[in-house]
């Protein structure tokens, strides 16, 4: 199948529903709204299933992971062919007792899993407990081909560092993919939540120049309460596409669930590579001390 050109994405912001049943039901009912409204690709906020546990450390939490192949990718592959779509998931995934990780999937219509991802980066700061549950990833940053492109998934954590988008760059993704789970401690003041989102666009529009690739990033929204009656995390929503300039095509507000659509025109990345060689000029002869934790 030749790849769409241009391509129609759409990003599902989504809230926490409750339970994985309730969850999945209301991807299933947005990812019918979207395919009926010219979806070819669906990307998933970060471990959509459920709420964002890492909140604390429980060891009863651990319940929630699921294998890949398992259940949700079952009922997500069935939607995926039943749409003709491309759907970009994330779970929790358990590989073996004690061994899980942050794990992105990639269903391609009817060909079922293609591709999966595993969370590199793992955080961990108060509220973001990530290390408590997850492996660091082990498939190293690998472009996964599907019947819209090749495309570069990473994870939330990983959105702030240009190494992994650089490296899923290098392999030949043609679009850059981050299912995100992030927020606002309700105790900061607003100019700081200000500052902390503008950061985070920011950062991965930067990627996008850097690497000129398109970048989309599919984040959660509302207010989840911690389990042990912490502040809790108010998810900041404002999920976005950007074009290989940087330049904002699509973004979602700060409150609301939403469904959104925009169309990515994947040929025009070879252009601006050609006006914007930074690919070309990378001086790879002087880069050595990248390998290393700190220049003492």
């Amino acid at each position: 199948m030749a790849r769409p050109t241009p391509l129609t994405l759409a990003l599902l912001q989504q809230r926490n529903h409750g339970s994985p049943s309730e969850n999945l039901d209301a991807i299933a009912a947005d990812l019918r709204a979207v395919a009926s409204r010219g979806a070819q690709l669906v990307m998933l906020q970060e471990l959509h299933n459920g709420p964002y546990f890492c909140q604390v450390e429980d060891v009863a939490e651990f319940d929630r992971a699921e294998p890949i192949p398992g259940p949700t990718t079952e009922r997500l592959a069935a939607l995926a062919s039943e749409l003709d779509l491309v759907i970009v998931a994330s779970l929790f995934e358990r590989r073996a007792p004690g061994l899980c990780h942050n794990t992105a999937v990639v269903l391609d219509r009817n060909a079922g899993i293609v591709g999966k991802y595993r969370k590199m980066h793992i955080p961990d700061d108060p509220a973001f407990y990530e290390k408590f549950y997850f492996t660091p990833g082990d498939l190293g940053f690998a472009p996964i081909d599907t019947s819209v492109g090749r495309l570069g998934v990473l994870v939330c954590w990983d959105q702030w560092y240009p190494e992994a988008a650089r490296l899923m760059a290098l392999a030949g993704a043609e679009l850059l993919l981050y299912p995100t789970a992030i927020g606002w401690d309700p105790a900061d003041p607003d100019a700081e939540k200000v500052r902390q989102f503008e950061a985070w666009v920011t950062v991965q529009r930067g990627h996008a120049i850097a690497n000129g690739l398109p970048v989309v990033a599919c984040n959660r929204v509302g207010f989840e309460p911690a389990p042990d009656e912490g502040r809790g995390i108010r998810f900041w929503g404002g999920s976005f596409a950007c074009g290989p300039q940087g330049e904002m095509l699509a973004q979602a507000g700060h409150d609301d669930p939403e469904r959104l659509l925009v169309k990515l025109d994947l040929e025009r990345s070879e252009a601006v590579r050609r006006i914007w060689p930074f690919l070309r000029d990378r001086r790879i002869d002087a880069y050595g001390d990248l390998l290393r934790r700190y220049r003492d």
